[in-house]
């Protein structure tokens, strides 16, 4: 039988038919460039791996989590121009994670975390309205890079394909990193309006028009070593999560 029951990809029948799961994780990413150095599929990597580390620990500590497989589509509306960058939008989104909430409830899994790995998944608006089609399925997002302060461990974290994730990605998948030397150094345009440039108003980026690289924050000073400590504390922090969320009450979940 299987070791990593907690992973449903990677299990079988005989591991899963008589075991009982208290909660869902799904890793969620999306299919972009990634400055010139590391993968389209970063995102996927990324989610993935958080959530797996993180429902591993859980585990340890007796949480009965089960990771589903990552759904490797994300919302790029601002980046369709970008070859190959692979779209999917917010109702088809919405569409997916119903379907998913339906299979969990039919086999008595009533707790989803969402594991989002990409700015532009924005799956609060889905969540509201699931609680009222689907009222006894508590569902959560959490965008695992803001788990902690990402300043704390990088000079320079960056918005896309920067040090944060470019350290991350050269702990968790070294070999499909290319050499920093050939990365874009993250330079990118804002808006000449000042609500948008200061983020209290909010309006899609046009990528192509804000970066020549694809990258959004400088990587070049990323290493294997400070993704190593950041993705440990967010998988014990994210892990921590799910132990609580697991064992919770969802009728009792306010002090």
């Amino acid at each position: 039988m299987s070791k990593q029951t907690y992973n449903l990809a990677a299990s079988c029948w005989a591991d899963v038919k008589d075991e009982t799961y208290d909660v869902a994780i799904l890793p969620w990413g999306a299919i972009e460039p990634h400055n010139y150095h590391l993968p389209y599929a970063t995102d996927v990597y990324e989610s993935d791996a958080v959530a797996l580390e993180s429902a591993r620990l859980a585990w340890e500590e007796g949480a009965r989590s089960v990771v589903l497989p990552a759904v490797p589509w994300g919302v790029n509306t601002g980046q369709l121009d970008l070859k190959l960058c692979l779209n999917m939008m917010p109702s088809t989104q919405m569409l997916i994670l119903k379907d998913m909430v339906e299979n969990l409830m039919r086999h008595g899994i009533k707790k989803l975390i969402i594991v989002n790995s990409h700015g532009g998944n924005i799956f609060t608006p889905m969540i509201r309205e699931l609680s009222v089609t689907h009222p006894e399925v508590f569902i959560c997002t959490i965008d695992w890079w803001k788990a902690f302060n990402a300043e704390a461990y990088f000079a320079e974290p960056g918005d896309h394909a920067g040090e944060l994730e470019t350290s991350v990605m050269m702990h968790i998948q070294p070999d499909l990193v290319l050499p920093i030397e050939i990365a874009g150094d993250g330079a990118s345009k804002t808006f000449k309006t000042e609500g948008l440039k200061k983020r209290w108003a909010w309006a899609q980026r046009e990528w192509t028009s804000i970066t020549e690289s694809t990258g959004v924050g400088n990587p070049k000073q990323a290493s294997a070593e400070k993704g190593e400590q950041f993705y440990k504390d967010v998988t014990k922090k994210i892990a921590k999560f799910i132990a609580e969320l697991s064992s919770a009450d969802l009728n009792d979940m306010y002090e």
